[in-house]
């Protein structure tokens, strides 16, 4: 079954509107899960795990506050407001209890709601995120945000002529190898863009993206939500990095070190995958698929 592309709803939050995708389940009487993507992306990013889902769930993935289609919605930005702004996506879909996906930064963000609201996301799927490591001494926080994101984070300050040129960016960076290309990725990219050519850019609000980085780096609550979860969670880490560098973000290395609890947290790992494919290829997003539509284990 191929997914239905997904309506786009308006939800009302502090300082305007977000843009929510949905992808209709088969069933209407199937779950919904809340899907929250990474710092620089959009709600279309998780176009290919719809796929994969093939209607077994509905799927509402918002746009987060200063990107694409929510761009407009004021700041204050930052992890926490995120998480505030998805409790109102909750509400406004009249869900409790809901399995809660996310990726990368959106991960932060999932681990961030579970412990803010309560009783409103009742299992997470931390997709490659939610875990914070120190910096490096001596490293300074601007410094560190531009080496992990790289070109994602480079395109926020440039100009493109034409929506070709942007698909053309893309494909030069080294973690979307050739097999990644579809038309849902292709939509995905092109859901960033804003203006018209020749001057096209980043639908990313700068100083959202900024906020948001230096808090992922560095907030204690941010980085203390996964230590303290009320529900159980799913860890799927990627096996290679955001560069598609042999490092990945987490290894047992860096997991070890940062004391995950077992009991409220289980890591599995997705074999060749990066922190891009793991979401946006179709052998990640199948994993990703399955994890959203296991069924949470029963009560001790």
């Amino acid at each position: 079954m191929t997914a239905t592309r997904p309506e786009e709803l308006r939800v009302p939050v502090p300082g305007g509107e977000l843009a929510v995708l949905r992808w209709p389940a088969a069933d209407p009487a199937a779950p919904t899960v809340l899907a929250l993507h990474g710092i620089t992306a959009n709600g279309l990013s998780w176009g290919e795990v719809a796929e994969q889902l093939a209607g077994r769930a509905a799927l509402v993935a918002p746009d987060l506050r200063g990107r694409a289609g929510s761009r407009d919605a004021a700041g204050p930005y930052g992890l926490a407001r995120h998480a505030d702004d998805a409790a109102a996506v909750l509400d406004h879909l009249g869900l409790d209890g809901a399995v809660v996906a996310g990726h990368s930064m959106g991960a932060w963000v999932a681990a961030l709601l579970a412990v803010r609201h309560p009783g409103r996301a009742g299992r997470l799927v931390l997709v490659d995120g939610a875990v914070s490591f120190p910096l490096p001494p001596g490293t300074a926080e601007e410094d560190a945000l531009a080496a992990v994101l790289g070109p994602a984070m480079a395109r926020l300050s440039m100009a493109f002529p034409s929506r070709d040129a942007y698909r053309e960016f893309w494909r030069r960076h080294p973690a979307l190898h050739d097999d990644l290309w579809t038309a849902r990725l292709d939509a995905y990219l092109q859901r960033d863009l804003t203006g018209t050519e020749p001057e096209l850019r980043s639908s990313c609000v700068e100083e959202a993206v900024r906020t948001d980085g230096a808090q992922v780096l560095l907030d204690r609550e941010a980085a203390a939500a996964v230590h303290a979860l009320p529900c159980p969670a799913v860890l799927l880490r990627a096996e290679r990095g955001l560069l598609d560098q042999p490092q990945g973000m987490y290894d047992a290395d860096r997991l070890a070190a940062a004391g995950l609890d077992p009991a409220r947290v289980t890591v599995l790992a997705a074999p060749g995958t990066n922190h891009y494919s793991v979401l946006l290829g179709a052998a990640g997003a199948r994993t990703v698929a399955g994890l959203l539509l296991e069924a949470p284990a029963p009560a001790a």
